[in-house]
């Protein structure tokens, strides 16, 4: 049994206070969206149990939800703060999205899995959220039909920084990318200064799923 929502409220909030806050993210735009949003949906049923916990979790396609502490520190590397439009690559089951939806005015997500779009639609479907649109294809390219962005999060980790990303940023809007080989990631954001001036920084090492596109790592089979 997943528990009573009541009861899933009592475990965000504990999450937020003791996995998340405590651990120094302090953005209450970003420690508000997560007391609300219901992690247990977005995991497998089996993995509910576990859905409050500080873990990265198995989803459909192979592939995962970050921890809870990751899509804070991400969000608050981003600043992200009420209004604004945003740009996800890696949609994933739809949690971060859902999140960044109730901070951000519009959210974008593009994931590259078709059944992992269709999986992260219904989410977002059954938590009756409207300002996020998600759909299939190569994150490493962008949505330029919506951009300029105020934020870009990128949750996996590419070879460098794609240049459509960068791009597609707005003037002084920011970016969030992991960037490396698995086993040796750096979380990297990229602030745009002007039309062609661009600030990098790095905050300490991570662990993401490769970034597939043609402006990042290569299938397998490709390589």
């Amino acid at each position: 049994m997943a528990g009573s929502d009541e009861g899933r409220a009592a475990e965000r909030a504990d999450m937020v206070a003791a996995q998340i806050e405590a651990r120094g993210v302090r953005n209450p735009h970003v420690l508000r969206a997560m007391r609300l949003v219901p992690r247990e949906l977005f995991v497998l049923p089996e993995s509910a149990e576990h859905a409050y916990q500080d873990i990265a979790l198995p989803i459909i396609e192979g592939q995962t939800i970050s921890q809870p502490l990751m899509v804070a520190i991400m969000l608050d590397v981003l600043g992200a703060a009420p209004g604004g439009v945003a740009l996800e690559v890696g949609a994933g089951s739809g949690y971060a999205a859902a999140v960044f939806s109730l901070i951000a005015e519009e959210v974008y997500t593009i994931e590259r899995h078709p059944p992992l779009v269709d999986y992260a639609r219904e989410r977002i479907r059954l938590l009756g959220i409207t300002n996020v649109q998600i759909k299939q294809g190569d994150g490493t390219l962008g949505w330029p039909e919506h951009a300029p962005y105020d934020y870009i999060l990128v949750s996996a980790g590419g070879p460098s920084v794609p240049r459509p990303l960068r791009e597609q940023l707005k003037v002084g809007g920011r970016l969030a990318i992991p960037v490396g080989p698995q086993g040796d990631q750096k979380l990297v954001r990229v602030t745009r200064l002007s039309l062609t001036d661009f600030h990098e920084e790095s905050f300490g090492s991570v662990a993401f799923v490769p970034l597939i596109g043609e402006e990042g790592w290569k299938q397998p089979e490709d390589k």
